[in-house]
């Protein structure tokens, strides 16, 4: 594996080189990087002119400046990156740092989110394939796909944005009419993907409206769009909520990777919940506090680290001969635990944070990575952060997130056809155990290629999506040197996202002998 490793590291370089040699003299010899400069009127225009001239080596023919460029490039092998200077006489390698930031953190969301959702949604329309649901599926991907991500990005801002704050400014009361068609709308989604025959349809249709219904009226009446935590009569129920959350969740994985079949998964990711539930209230008063811990990024996944290796030490000391599944089941309730409660702690800050001075009760950010001068907690500032994600994390994801579930669904199809499948179906398997033991992980190898190159495309589709929602990251800095023909910030963006691109292609080549015990890299 490491002779493997090596040599497509070198190849990577090699391609590299290439490429940024070629995108380089295109840039430099697309424009005049002094026209701004020859049209001024300013009094000391010439030494302007010739200060410029040394800063960015103008006086090189581009096949020579390049290596310039590339020697400062060299110098991160040691410790010293320097891309250069922009013409505005900015450090580019400063720009990239706080570039990246954002572009990586806004990308990382809508990728999860998107590949979560694509693979999930694929591999229920392949189950139930040729149903209603199915073709629904179908319509909506093929729909989000051809979409234009600039016309996307602009309903958003519209009608998830603007109509979204007037709405809450208004009072946030649900419109009967609203419920009605929603209600109606999430019926027919759980009736055609439950299946089965006319009966059963009509009850999944009646006690799912019936449930969304209650729901929305609750909310519109106890103004829960405003503040998102669940009261009655003054007390605040949402630890019952957040404990409901954490039992369906230990029930709802362990239906996936075992089964009810026997009891001991079951009730071990029974048990990591009740834990959970537990050690609510000391969480909230302790852990969460800002006056006993200084919270921040890191702290937090260390948190989550620390989480999901507990859920694994419990299923691991109480799994018994059934120890592996226990232990996926101990670690995947314990995170999905641990994410319920700091979930429900940002829901505790929605309504000062939405009637602060600076929000003034819109909440929903159109533009921006963040609120000029906001203030608060550390749970205030994340909540102002995801605010200002969602509607650009929304844009990213529709255009990964057809080409997932598409992919997914034809990638399981073909898997489910084997003969493999139909000897572990003759064997007596459950149809669970056929789905997530021996066709869904052949089924990503596929999808692993796809992810690879789609991290790279997101941060090329963010170009865009920033532009569009105001965010200065790679997008930005990438455009801007476009605009004023300077290479340097234009190749700083070259280079990280053809890095990302070749690396991940090498992650998905590493994933293939993961996935398919067939496959040797050598």
């Amino acid at each position: 594996m490491a002779t493997f490793i090596i040599r497509r590291l070198i190849a990577a370089i090699l391609i590299l080189l290439a490429a940024t040699f070629l995108v380089y003299n295109m840039v430099a010899l697309s424009g005049d990087p002094l026209e701004d400069l020859r049209g001024s009127q300013a009094p000391n225009v010439q030494q302007l002119i010739e200060a410029r001239i040394r800063l960015l080596h103008l006086d090189v023919p581009p096949p020579l400046r390049y290596f310039i460029w590339l020697s400062g490039i060299g110098g991160c092998f040691i410790g010293q990156c320097d891309f250069g200077f922009t013409i505005q006489q900015q450090p580019v390698v400063v720009l990239l740092e706080a570039a990246m930031g954002q572009t990586i953190q806004l990308v990382t969301i809508s990728n999860i989110v998107a590949i979560v959702l694509g693979i999930v949604i694929g591999i229920t329309t392949a189950l139930r394939q040729y149903s209603a649901y199915d073709y629904g599926i179908t319509f909506v991907s093929f729909l989000f796909f051809s979409l234009p991500i600039f016309w996307v990005a602009v309903l958003l801002k519209e009608f998830g944005a603007i109509g979204l704050n007037d709405f809450l400014q208004d009072g946030g009361t649900v419109s009967p009419v609203f419920i009605v068609v929603f209600t109606v709308i999430t019926g027919l989604i759980w009736a055609s993907l439950i299946g089965g025959d006319l009966k059963r349809k009509a009850a999944t249709f009646a006690i799912s409206g019936v449930a969304t219904a209650g729901v929305l009226v609750y909310m519109s009446a106890t103004g829960w769009f405003l503040d998102p935590r669940f009261r009655v009569g003054g007390a605040d129920l949402s630890i019952l909520i957040v404990g409901a959350a954490m039992i369906a969740a230990a029930v709802g994985v362990t239906a996936i990777l075992a089964g009810f079949k026997r009891k001991r998964p079951l009730i071990i990711g029974l048990a990591v919940a009740v834990l959970g539930i537990v050690l609510y209230v000391p969480l909230q008063y302790t852990l969460l506090n800002p006056s006993a811990f200084v919270m921040s990024i890191p702290f937090l996944l260390l948190l989550a680290v620390v989480t999901v290796l507990v859920g694994v030490g419990i299923g691991w000391l109480f799994g018994g001969d059934q120890r592996p599944q226990a232990m996926k089941i101990g670690g995947w309730v314990a995170f999905l635990s641990g994410f319920v409660i700091i979930v429900d702690r940002i829901q505790q800050v929605w309504q000062p944070y939405s009637e602060s001075g600076r929000i003034r009760g819109r909440p929903i950010a159109t533009i921006g990575a963040s609120t000029p001068n906001i203030e608060g907690s550390f749970w205030v500032i994340s909540l102002d952060t995801l605010t200002h994600l969602l509607l650009p994390s929304i844009a990213l994801l529709l255009i990964s997130f057809a080409g997932f579930t598409r992919y997914t669904r034809a990638s399981l199809l073909e898997v489910l056809n084997q003969d493999y499948i139909r000897t572990a179906r003759a064997k007596g398997l459950t149809e669970r155990t056929v789905v997530v033991r021996h066709a869904f992980r052949n089924a990503l190898i596929p999808i692993a290629t796809i992810i690879a190159f789609d991290i790279a495309g997101l941060i090329g589709g963010a170009v865009i999506t920033e532009r569009v929602f105001g965010w200065n990251g790679m997008g930005t800095l990438f455009q801007t040197g476009l605009d004023r023909t300077d290479p340097n910030p234009v190749m700083a963006f070259f280079i990280v996202t053809g890095a990302l691109a070749l690396l991940f292609n090498l992650i998905a080549d590493l994933a293939y002998a993961a996935l398919d015990p067939r496959i040797r890299v050598s």
